[in-house]
């Protein structure tokens, strides 16, 4: 792509971002047709993008919401280029965009982006994204902790330990297991290390939890977390993983579709802990 000079009217930039490339559509004033380039997804490349045009002021950036958005649109604010991201769910679509490319969806987001038919999604603040990850740092010992207590609960069941006393991992299921005797030497240190991961697991999390409550009461936010307590049955913990999980509120215009943004999110975490 060649230097552009400064024209008058909006040049609007389509981007689709993966973990290394950026696509790049670029639809000029008069022109129906955008160009692509593909650049690397790194601030220098970026920067040297933008210095194509002598004019940042007069470029329109759109992006699909994903990692790759979120850690760039940070640069483009800062060189005078104003960006918005997309969640892919509100990008109009036809009847015959069933494959996805990069070159195609970019090009998209130029066209759709210059007839104003893109729906810009809130893009957290540095300081939100760092309590998600450490929220989302709880949800992933959470699912360590359930994987130890079902690795614990099945070698005790195989070998015909099987609890009958009420709930699990009550101080009484603690006792029973604690309790239990075994003639081979062998299972007993099975058991015995199976028990000790558990314990490190619980560790774990007891430490992340206790690091985690504070930022209830802190900004960026403390204020959202307060009015979610308001709420019968949230607590600190529980409102601050709404919190930071969602952000934005008015993204949900009804009750129906915060809960299917709940069900997609279960369904991401699942297949995000298969993988891992």
């Amino acid at each position: 792509m060649s230097s552009v000079a400064s024209q008058a009217g909006l040049i609007h930039l389509g981007m689709d971002t993966s973990k290394n490339t950026i696509v790049v559509a670029t639809l000029l004033p008069g022109q129906d047709s955008p160009a692509t380039d593909r650049i690397a997804n790194e601030e220098a490349a970026i920067r040297r993008l933008i210095g194509r045009f002598a004019d940042p002021s007069v470029l329109r950036a759109g992006m699909r919401r994903g990692r790759g958005a979120m850690s760039c649109t940070g640069c483009w604010p800062r060189w005078g280029v104003a960006c918005q991201v997309v969640a892919p769910s509100l990008i109009p679509k036809g009847g015959s965009d069933k494959v996805k490319t990069d070159k195609r969806d970019s090009r998209r987001l130029a066209r759709l982006g210059r007839a104003g038919e893109l729906t810009p999604v809130r893009v957290p603040s540095p300081a939100e994204e760092a309590v998600r990850d450490l929220v989302r740092a709880r949800d992933a010992m959470l699912a360590d902790r359930k994987r130890a207590q079902q690795r614990l609960t099945a070698v005790l069941m195989r070998h015909g330990r099987v609890w009958r006393g009420g709930s699990y991992w009550t101080a009484a299921h603690r006792a029973w297991i604690a309790a239990q005797r075994y003639g081979e030497p062998a299972l007993a240190a099975a058991v015995g290390y199976y028990r000790a991961t558990l314990a490190v697991r619980e560790a774990e999390l007891a430490s992340l939890e206790a690091e985690l409550i504070p930022w209830a009461g802190r900004e960026p936010l403390a204020g959202p977390v307060a009015r979610l307590g308001c709420y019968r049955g949230i607590a600190e913990l529980g409102g601050l993983t709404l919190a930071a999980e969602v952000v934005d509120w008015r993204r949900f215009p009804a009750a129906r579709a915060f809960m299917s943004y709940r069900q997609s999110r279960r369904r991401w975490r699942a297949r995000r802990l298969t993988q891992s």
